[in-house]
């Protein structure tokens, strides 16, 4: 005998559905029906719903649609190898956020997400969404095709997952979201062209730099920030092919000068910051050619011609584990080390970045310019990058502070690591002031930095 359907309480079940993951329980007491129906009518709501989380913890949602398409989206992983794997899929519930499940592929989650239960975007997919100087460019270009607001910082969380479902192919760290996307790299990797070799970089980076003017782009970044773009380039010794170029301006203004001479600074500290802990900094190299500076990074979230490796901001984790304000890194260190998800020395590692950051004059430590690569549930620091003297940076008008610069005295549990970052901090101010490269003015200000800061450490 078939027992007939209860449209009613399948109706009422779907509604409460919509208001948000619920236990089975739950949906029982609110609708006065025995938790035995409620299995029931939830088994017949069939692929109309999802659901997560074993005995008690067990909740249910109702599928969301996507632009009109209520359906799960396939997320691939990279592997070093650049093996392309389907990692999971994702689920936009309603009436908002997804079911994907993240502790799965190894990352580090809070005890609401372990199910794989998100309010929002699961967190690496906020550092994967397109920013910055890139992505401003990126999203002026596409934004019509995507049907997005062509500013990325209107986008919401249906907007970033439209987006990377389409044309996520290339996003930080080893995630890609969505067949359409995959699709993408795939084609990548059959169309590719040979890596840059040595006599072919100059031209193709001034003529990359020069279309990004010409668009319109390169003063489009808030803030200053530099104007970047991607390459391939084939070089001895290279982890990777993968890089990211920031370039100066061409004209001779003191603006343009002094950005000049902060990729210079850049690529000096970064050398600088490889003595000073376990993780060392990004790989960096500088070309100057038709009257620009371009500082080369290698993208550390890439191993050979196609391999990933898994990437997160301090910024994406904090916000979903720690949720501190402060913007110093060396409060959210020591919450990661008491949940366990980095050990003592990562945190030793941390503190003395913070403090070379410090003492060469970088007032621009966000929390997006710290990450770490998630692995088996645990972090591990990332080499460290965007590391040069921020406080020096032209205004947006043009005009070139001087300020005056303070260096700051540590408390003596972190005395130690003053010193060691001083001492690396002062060899920094002795490259610049020495560094042909970077405009007598500027020459002459670092000499002063590395004397006071001298002072400073007889102070320490």
């Amino acid at each position: 005998m078939v027992r007939p359907v209860n449209t009613a309480a399948r109706n009422a079940i779907q509604r409460e559905l919509c208001r948000g993951p619920r236990g089975a329980t739950g949906l029982a007491a609110a609708l006065k029906i025995s938790p035995r129906t409620t299995l029931r009518l939830l088994a017949e709501l069939g692929d109309a719903t999802v659901s997560s989380g074993q005995a008690q913890r067990r909740r249910y949602a109702a599928r969301r649609p996507l632009r009109g398409v209520a359906e799960a989206l396939p997320v691939f992983a990279l592997d070093e190898a650049g093996r392309v794997t389907e990692a999971a899929a994702l689920h936009p519930i309603q009436p908002q956020g997804c079911l994907f499940p993240l502790p799965a592929l190894g990352w580090p989650v809070d005890d609401d997400s372990r199910d794989g239960w998100w309010g929002g975007l699961p967190y690496p997919l906020y550092d994967m969404q397109p920013q910055g100087f890139l992505g401003r460019a990126f999203a002026r270009a596409s934004h019509a095709d995507l049907e997005v607001p062509a500013d990325p910082d209107e986008w919401g969380d249906d907007d970033v997952l439209h987006v990377l479902a389409r044309r996520g192919e290339d996003c930080s760290g080893h995630l890609i979201v969505g067949a359409a996307s995959l699709r993408r790299h795939q084609q990548q990797r059959l169309q590719a062209s040979e890596p840059l070799v040595e006599a072919q970089i100059a031209p193709a980076y001034v003529a990359a730099a020069t279309l990004a003017a010409s668009q319109g782009l390169a003063g489009s970044s808030a803030g200053g920030a530099f104007p970047k773009f991607t390459a391939r380039r084939a070089l001895a010794g290279a982890a990777t092919a993968e890089v990211i170029v920031k370039f100066s301006g061409v004209a001779n203004a003191p603006a343009t000068r002094r950005w000049a001479d902060l990729l210079v600074c850049e690529h000096l500290a970064l050398q600088r910051v490889q003595a000073l802990g376990a993780s060392g900094a990004a790989a960096t190299r500088l070309v100057q050619a038709g009257g620009r500076t371009f500082l080369e990074s290698e993208r550390f979230d890439r191993v050979g011609a196609w391999g990933r490796r898994p990437l997160v901001s301090l910024r994406a984790l904090s916000g979903h584990l720690l949720g501190l304000s402060s913007q110093d890194w060396r409060q959210h260190a020591a919450r990661l080390v008491a949940r366990g998800l980095i050990d003592a020395r990562t945190v030793d590692d941390i503190t003395r970045l913070w403090w070379f950051g410090r003492l060469i004059a970088n007032n621009d430590m966000h929390l997006g310019n710290l990450s770490f690569h998630p692995q088996a549930g645990r972090l591990r620091l990332a080499p460290a990058y965007d590391m040069l003297p921020m406080a020096f940076t032209p205004l947006p008008g043009g005009e070139v502070p001087e300020p005056r610069w303070n260096f700051e005295l540590p408390l003596p549990a972190e005395r130690a690591a003053w010193l060691a970052a001083g001492d690396a901090a002062m060899a920094f101010w002795a490259d610049a002031a020495g560094d042909a490269r970077i405009s007598p003015g500027f020459r002459a200000r670092a000499a002063e930095l590395g004397q006071l800061l001298n002072v400073s450490r007889k102070q320490a």
